[in-house]
């Protein structure tokens, strides 16, 4: 017996859904032994972070009209220059932050706005803010560092974050953000993506958090 439960456990200790899963041993009407695989009564099913294509049919369930352009990778709003002159609109970055009160904040801006976090609680009335770590940002929003992007509030049910909108990037009629990858871009007008925040249970706030706005 031990020796099947002992496979099971080393059969599954890499799979994602290890955490969530027990063995139980079941005796079959031949006498024989067979490993039966549930769900753990204490942690339940996991919930996977939404996919891009899981983004994309939510915007067609809202109908809000966007277009998604494949490119490179891009880490730098340096690397994200080319992308600037294929879409029109804004073209931001986005700082995942947190202040010493683990209260969890987004901060989306223009890319080439220049945010000071010396100043920025002030401006949010926060406490002190440091970047959330990638196991955080994993955790909260379900994208890794390179993709921070508010489109990936469809991953924070929880309502943990607190979204800031800088008010210089609100002025653009139409706005790109990463669509939970940096392999592509999606452009969208203003209005829509507002309603997108709103529809993952976000009330943004719209602030002037770009130093000289």
């Amino acid at each position: 017996m031990m020796g099947a439960v002992g496979k099971a456990a080393r059969v599954l200790g890499g799979h994602p859904v290890a955490r969530a899963t027990v063995a139980r041993l079941r005796l079959g009407p031949d006498r024989s032994l067979g490993l039966e695989l549930g769900a753990s009564p204490d942690l339940g099913h996991p919930t996977l972070p939404a996919t891009r294509q899981d983004l994309l049919t939510r915007l067609a369930e809202l109908g809000i009209a966007s277009n998604t352009v494949e490119h490179e990778a891009v880490f730098t709003v340096a690397e994200s220059s080319k992308l600037e002159r294929e879409l029109p609109g804004g073209h931001t970055k986005n700082l995942f932050l947190k202040d010493k009160k683990d209260r969890l904040f987004l901060v989306v801006a223009l890319g080439h706005a220049h945010i000071d976090l010396k100043t920025l609680p002030k401006r949010l009335g926060s406490d002190r803010l440091s970047f959330g770590k990638p196991e955080l940002l994993m955790e909260v929003l379900g994208v890794v560092p390179g993709s921070v992007t508010p489109l990936a509030l469809i991953n924070d049910k929880a309502r943990r974050v607190t979204v800031v909108l800088d008010a210089d990037m609100m002025r653009h009629e139409r706005l790109n953000y990463h669509p939970l990858e940096n392999t592509a871009t999606t452009n969208m007008a203003r209005e829509d993506f507002l309603r997108f925040v709103r529809s993952c249970g976000h009330e943004p706030r719209i602030l002037a958090v770009a130093e000289g706005t």
